[in-house]
């Protein structure tokens, strides 16, 4: 990438020379990264290891989402293997502090039956409305059901009015959650005025347990006028004491999709930042892309996605693939975002009874064969690539061409062996099951292997020999030293790890430990080697900087303007691990900005105390009487030891000398945060909402302005956008 290349609307408002002489540091060391990296795939590892603090540095990047202050030493005291393997086994390690944080999102512990029956999606309202289903008769649950569909015919009506031109409209987009990003919940309409009586203002004043027994007893249309009457500072005033049961239900208001999915997204956040399990955190990111799940699917996926995280991915993370592959094929996550929840055997009893019933309609008789999840399964979960057959490499060479050698012929055989693994109640339950009378009958053949009839246990098998297949510990090897050591891994490496596979039976720990072992992983080639992704930046971020986060919804907004929004590929294949898609300008940019507004307090809901972490010096260097001279040396110190703070080590002369050119500007910071969008002040995203129910989080300006500015700089260096 060349300066010239750059354009010109990236250069706008004050940070301008801010960004381009960072970015020169870039676009000066990035090319002679990628030759040294290019030149070790050729020669190999120089014989040479990462020593001394550097190793444990290394180890901590590739392994946690990023070193906080303190940590080096702390592994160092511990012995770096003895970490090691502490973190391979997550459950010896106490994450009690995380778990109180978490407390704030009972539904992110309901299990799924539970969660969609107190918290139904749109598709269940629509039935109500429809006359088809009965609205339930526990108060809690009556009422917010109730109120989701007032919400909706209030939408209904409002845009009937709007379109009465053309007669209406689509009935189906217009339920609480339809087509809705759950990292930006709404904010509610209100109006500056007083309810009659002050009656609004005595409900707030009212103790917790009284006050909810209020919002319960409030009809659909009391609850939008008594919203419609409160500031956004009194509408988070009457969440204030609840229990966070009671607030949750208070947000599903608007729509249980929104809701869940805006808990999902910041307890992932939050887990992710402050859990002491980081390596189980980190591998849970890699398998959450591995087997991706599009949140935006359609209106129930945010209700699956919990139990799929939960229960199927980070249970199994460290564990053996065979059992990951197994949990996530049975998810009703995968099977709703894949579609096999609605294939259908051609020849089994349900497509033959469909055929024959004439008051069957269209759209079952449609439903048939699916193979987009067989397909997804063996080329981007097990195999790898499909091979092309062509007369020059005709079937009996496959293997041989490129080593994983399936056809479309087995895609179809591997859909039908699949056939009946479905989702019981979709819209009410969402749990797993097989159903026999959707099951393709007879014997299938899979890569030259028969699979004879016998109902579920054939996916089983199959599962089974896909977990096992040589192609298939190549693949996963390969991601993983992708992920955890080079864009380009040397061959040598992926081989031991593919070995190390297969001798254990798909052992996710046995394979780390081949990695860790390796004198590949700890080649000076490598070290720092690796660029973070969006989600790798934002949450090394927060921890190098130790950020007290009470609202995570705008570090996952953060995302978005990242370009990875946490569960938002919308393709199967997941994010890229590689540098590549994330060395744009545009997006480097948007890094630097967000660094800034994170540093000087610009992102509601997360502060934090630079104070603090450099102690006693800050007090020092910032005396009044200082000559400039002196001033000149105390911002270099504090530069300095900012430096080891938040990167565990010293940044280049060229890096240092932007940074102390650049911390005085005094619209750094402000110019930032309003390029990023996340300005001082903002309401957290949904706090206006009587719902929401979450700390405001407003931004407050850093009490040493000079130290936010200088983070903010590191932060966005050259040196933090690589691990």
């Amino acid at each position: 990438m060349k300066l010239a290349q750059i354009s010109a609307k990236a250069w706008s408002g004050a940070i301008r020379a801010l960004v381009a002489g960072i970015l020169c540091v870039l676009m000066v060391e990035q090319p002679m990264l990628a030759a040294t990296v290019k030149t070790a795939k050729k020669t190999g590892p120089t014989g040479k290891q990462i020593q001394g603090e550097e190793r444990v540095l290394h180890a901590l990047n590739r392994f946690t989402f990023g070193p906080r202050p303190g940590d080096v030493a702390a592994v160092q005291a511990m012995g770096l293997q003895q970490w090691f393997e502490q973190q391979l086994n997550p459950a010896s390690i106490d994450d009690s502090a995380l778990e109180q944080r978490l407390a704030m999102f009972p539904a992110m512990k309901m299990q799924q039956a539970e969660l969609m029956e107190r918290y139904p999606g749109p598709q269940v309202l629509r039935q109500i409305i429809d006359g088809k289903m009965s609205l339930p008769v526990e108060p809690v649950e009556h009422a917010i059901y109730t109120d989701q569909i007032a919400f909706y015919k209030a939408a209904k009506a409002k845009q009937e009015a709007a379109q009465a031109a053309d007669g209406g409209i689509d009935k189906t987009a217009a339920l609480p959650g339809d087509g809705v990003d759950p990292s930006t919940p709404a904010m509610a309409a209100h109006v500056e005025q007083f309810y009659s009586g002050l009656d609004a203002v005595r409900i707030i004043n009212l103790p917790p347990e009284q006050r909810m027994q209020r919002f319960l007893a409030m009809s659909p249309d009391e609850l939008m006028e008594f919203r419609k009457s409160l500031s956004q500072s009194e509408l988070a005033d009457a969440a204030e004491g609840l229990t966070p049961e009671q607030k949750e239900i208070l947000r599903s208001l608007e729509g249980s999709p929104r809701m869940i999915g805006a808990e999902l997204l910041e307890s992932r956040m939050l887990r992710d930042i402050y859990s002491e399990r980081q390596l189980e955190a980190v591998m849970t990111d890699f398998w959450l892309n591995h087997f991706n799940v599009y949140i935006r699917k359609n209106q129930n996926e945010p209700l699956l996605l919990p139990a799929f995280e939960r229960d199927a991915i980070r249970p199994n993370a460290l564990g053996k693939f065979e059992d990951l592959l197994v949990a996530t094929v049975k998810s009703p996550a995968m099977l709703m975002y894949l579609d096999n929840w609605q294939s259908i055997g051609p020849d089994s009893v349900a497509a033959k009874r469909a055929a024959q019933n004439p008051q069957a309609n269209q759209a079952s008789k449609d439903r048939g064969l699916n193979e987009n999840y067989a397909r997804e399964l063996m080329e981007l979960h097990t195999l790898g690539v499909q091979c092309e057959v062509s007369q020059d490499h005709p079937v009996s060479r496959l293997d041989k061409v490129c080593g994983r050698g399936y056809t479309q012929q087995d895609v179809t055989q591997v859909a039908e062996v699949l056939t009946g693994w479905t989702i019981d109640q979709p819209y009410r339950s969402g749990t797993y099951r097989f159903e026999e009378r959707r099951h393709e009958p007879g014997s299938k053949t899979v890569l030259g292997t028969t699979i004879d009839e016998k109902g579920e246990a054939e996916g089983l098998q199959l599962l089974h020999m896909l977990a096992t297949s040589p192609a298939t510990a190549k693949l996963i090897s390969t991601q993983l030293a992708v992920r955890f050591v080079s864009d380009t891994p040397p061959p040598a490496l992926v081989d031991r790890m593919a070995k190390a596979f297969t001798a254990s039976d798909g052992d996710i720990k046995t394979v780390l430990r081949a990695m860790f072992d390796s004198p590949e992983f700890w080649s000076p080639e490598v070290y720092r080697a690796k660029m973070k992704t969006p989600a790798e930046f934002v949450v090394s971020a927060a921890r190098a900087s130790e950020a007290e986060v009470s609202n995570a919804l705008p570090l996952a907004q953060a995302l978005n303007k990242l370009g990875m929004p946490l569960y938002g590929m919308q393709t199967p294949n997941g994010y890229s691990w590689m540098a590549q898609p994330w060395m744009n300008t545009e997006d480097l940019v948007s890094r630097m900005n967000f660094a800034l507004a994170l540093s000087g307090g610009h992102v509601a809901g997360t502060q934090i105390d630079w104070g603090r972490l450099l102690g006693a010096m800050t007090e020092s260097v910032t005396q009044p009487a200082m000559d400039a001279g002196d001033r000149d040396a105390a911002a270099t110190a504090k530069e300095k030891r900012l430096e080891w703070l938040l990167l565990g080590q010293a940044v280049s002369d060229r890096t240092r000398q932007t940074v102390l050119q650049q911390f005085q500007a005094q619209t750094t910071q402000q110019e930032a945060a309003k390029s990023f969008s996340i300005l001082p002040n903002d309401p957290v995203p949904g706090a206006a909402v009587l719902n929401a129910g979450a700390p405001r989080g407003k931004a407050r300006p850093p009490q040493d302005r000079q130290a936010a500015v200088m983070s903010g700089l590191l932060l966005g260096s050259p040196e933090f956008q690589r691990r």
